[in-house]
């Protein structure tokens, strides 16, 4: 709720100054003030539609979606304050007479139309903010019906404030208010900051940095007044990840720093450039050695061995598109597999797999109708008539095994075979030859269960450390290098600003007498007077 207010006084007031700037302006100027209202009206009641058609779009979308779009309406939440938290440091003082400048500019063309528009964009601006902001912290607050009590109490109080500047009933120093309710959203930004990123990350756009720093549920237990102060207010989780963290310090500290900088801290013209140069240098340099320092990390490793239940071991050989897996201690076979494709099993790259048809010659070559009804499941199988058909039957054997296996690299994850085993009966009174699966003893192999566990877990570990390492080696560097670029843009432009405005005084170093120098004038003789000099003096005077 503090926080909505706070949004809905500055913002409230900003746009109540401007409106009462331009109504003083026209009040002195007497023009009437009916446009004025008009587009104020307009401005404010397409700000709450924007509001309102934001959030009925995010209410239709499904879950994955409406978090991607909390995401991108935090970020720009986060932009809008920023910007304006910029601008009123810029601008703050000089806010006045630049409206009134641009006032007496759209009154010079004749119709108070013009300032009819430059209120409606002017309030469009701020309710166009202020309805984005808003719904941003809605979204991050926990209870929404106190977030809009707070809004609705801060643009009223605004309002109040607004009319009370305009009639000279109220005195506040707008400087020191401005100053102090910007230092409270840049902390407010900040926790936009971790409630967009948390979003991205439900909405699957982040993979990384989502390793838990600190646990503050001691700091803010649920219901506490600390808990709406620290989560409801400032925006900061009770388990905050470590990209949260990194974001929300990357954001407070050089805001705020901008914010509090007094101004006579603050660098010359002559200075600027080099220290706008040496900012940049520093932060190219962070981010290199972070480049170089941090580890790349791995996708991890699978052993080439992995033992069976029930005995014995599977090796797995790749080279290339081929491999070859060696079964030991279970029917120890040796299997040959030509391409792989990718593969969804946990921890594994690829997937491999090949068939091994094979005919019996240790079965028996004869089944009598018993034997046949206990091979197939106790019952006389279906196709078979007992009194046309009474055996016995010449038995062919065929054993289909179906063998797969998961690699990481040249590692095995996983492997397991599967056994069918199929007799062909003719004779024995049939017509023709009837093939059944039976059951034959024949098992199936597999991977112990606990050593893929094990493997997989420490396949999943080393990826998510790759992916971390990601943050601190690729992301982090790649934001510090962008920020490095544009410090060293705004002090070119630094320089070359401060290049042209020495450029007269170095001219008139170069002609001493075109600038009125005296000790030139002094040290130079004058040439002889002639008639046409005289003519001149005298047509000058």
């Amino acid at each position: 709720m503090l926080a909505t207010l706070v949004i809905g006084l500055r913002e409230g007031l900003e746009a109540a100054l401007i409106v009462g700037i331009i109504a003083a302006f026209l009040r002195r100027n007497g023009a009437p003030l009916t446009p004025m209202w008009l587009g104020v009206s307009a401005a404010l009641a397409l700000s709450v539609a924007v509001g309102f058609v934001l959030q009925a779009i995010e209410a239709g979308l499904p879950q994955a979606a409406q978090e991607a779009m909390e995401a991108a309406i935090g970020a720009v939440a986060v932009v809008f304050v920023t910007t304006m938290i910029v601008w009123m440091r810029r601008h703050a003082r000089g806010m006045k007479k630049e409206l009134e400048r641009e006032a007496a500019e759209a009154l010079g063309t004749g119709t108070t139309w013009a300032l009819a528009g430059m209120a409606f964009l002017a309030v469009l601006k701020e309710g166009f903010e202020t309805s984005v902001f808003l719904l941003a912290t809605f979204q991050a607050s926990t209870s929404a019906g106190a977030a809009a009590l707070g809004a609705v109490i801060g643009i009223a109080a605004a309002v109040v404030i607004g009319i009370g500047l305009y009639t000279g009933g109220v005195k506040l120093n707008l400087s020191r208010f401005f100053a102090v309710t910007g230092v409270f959203l840049v902390f407010v930004a900040a926790g936009l900051v971790i409630s967009t990123l948390r979003s991205a990350y439900e909405a699957g756009w982040l993979s990384f940095g989502q390793q838990r720093t600190v646990d503050l549920s001691w700091l803010a237990p649920t219901g506490s007044v600390q808990a709406a102060l620290i989560t409801g207010v400032l925006g900061i989780p009770a388990d905050p990840r470590v990209i949260e963290v990194l974001g929300w310090l990357l954001y407070v500290i050089p805001v705020l720093a901008f914010s509090l900088w007094p101004r006579r801290w603050r660098p010359n013209a002559s200075a600027l450039p080099r220290m706008l140069f040496t900012s940049a240098a520093i932060l190219g340099a962070v981010a290199l050695v972070l480049v170089v320092a941090v580890p790349a990390g791995s996708k991890g490793e699978a052993p080439a061995s992995a033992p069976l239940a029930g005995g014995g071991t599977a090796t797995f050989d790749a080279a290339g598109s081929r491999a070859r897996l060696t079964v030991t201690g279970h029917d120890a076979q040796r299997y040959r597999f030509d391409g792989s494709t990718p593969s969804a099993h946990e921890g594994a790259d690829r997937s491999w797999s090949t068939t091994v048809t094979a005919h019996a010659v240790d079965r028996p070559a004869e089944l009598t109708l018993d034997e046949l009804a206990r091979l197939t499941g106790g019952r006389i199988p279906v196709g078979i008539d007992p009194s046309h058909a009474p055996g016995p039957f010449r038995a062919d054997w065929t054993t289909t095994s179906r063998i797969r296996a998961y690699s990481l690299g040249d590692g095995l994850v996983d492997a397991s075979s599967s056994v069918r085993t199929v007799v062909s009966v003719s004779g024995g009174g049939l017509s023709a030859p009837r093939a059944f699966a039976v059951q034959d003893g024949a098992s199936p192999w597999s991977v112990e269960r606990g050593h893929v566990a094990a493997v997989s877990a420490s396949i999943a570990q080393a990826r998510a450390s790759a992916r971390e390492a990601l943050l601190f080696r690729l992301w982090l560097p790649a934001l510090l290098a962008l920020a490095a670029v544009l410090i060293a843009l705004r002090g070119i432009r630094a320089r070359r600003e401060l290049a042209r405005s020495s450029t007269p005084a170095v001219a008139g170093i170069a002609d001493p007498v075109r600038a009125g120098d005296p000790a030139a004038s002094s040290t130079t003789p004058a040439p002889a007077s002639s008639p046409s000099s005289r003519s001149t003096t005298y047509a000058a005077k």
